[in-house]
């Protein structure tokens, strides 16, 4: 049944957060052919992607900055607003972090070493997969409002939020696994690039941290 308070008070007021869930992923998902570019040494490629980034990060952070003047105060939301906007600005650290990853790389024309291109690439693509279950969570906002947090489709969001932190879990093996690459053949490499090479492979850990970081504001807002 539709929640009655959802049905006198009009549309959602969790839809623009599933908008900009849509957005920040959108943002991370394009992390995978700027390294591909990156590897590649397509320069010219990259800076294309990353200004795609960047715009993502940008519409992301004005929309969050709608959400926060729109939300309403209402004391009869189903939930506190407070926990929702911790759910946005969450949220708004994983284009935060594509966006500061991308700069990184592309500020210094970093490269990523042969040996351990295919762990990278393999790292990465997994943490966009974090962030798309994030985003195939959050979906589900709009159902969760319209039952007023209860019924089958708590079931369903708990299910989903399971599922990201598996993901997340491998995510964090596989940054396990580059960052031991890199450890094989730092002594060979740039000392100042094997700093920064780090810092590019904690950041992008960081998409990952806040997927999961998602899926635990969600289960704040189901309790």
């Amino acid at each position: 049944m539709v929640n009655v308070l959802a049905s006198l008070f009009g549309a959602s007021p969790v839809q623009p957060l599933e908008k900009h869930i849509d957005i920040a992923y959108q943002s991370s998902k394009l992390l995978i052919p700027f390294f591909e570019a990156v590897i590649a040494g397509d320069w010219t490629k990259a800076t294309e992607i990353r200004e795609r980034i960047v715009a993502y990060e940008n519409e992301a952070d004005d929309l969050k900055k709608q959400i926060r003047l729109g939300l309403p105060k209402s004391l009869f939301m189903p939930v506190p607003r407070e926990d929702l906007l911790e759910l946005l600005l969450v949220q708004d650290k994983i284009a935060n972090r594509a966006k500061d990853v991308s700069g990184l790389v592309l500020g210094r024309k970093m490269q990523i070493p042969a040996v351990m291109a295919e762990d990278f690439m393999g790292f990465i693509r997994r943490t966009v997969d974090a962030a798309k279950q994030a985003r195939k969570s959050v979906r589900e906002l709009d159902e969760l409002y319209a039952t007023g947090f209860r019924g089958a489709e708590v079931n369903l969001v708990t299910n989903l939020i399971e599922e990201l932190d598996r993901i997340e879990t491998e995510t964090d093996e596989l940054q396990i696994r580059v960052r031991a690459s890199l450890f094989a053949v730092e002594s060979t490499l740039d000392p100042v690039n094997v700093v920064f090479l780090y810092r590019v492979i904690e950041l992008t850990g960081e998409i990952g941290d806040m997927a999961e970081r998602v899926g635990r504001r969600l289960e704040l807002l189901l309790s």
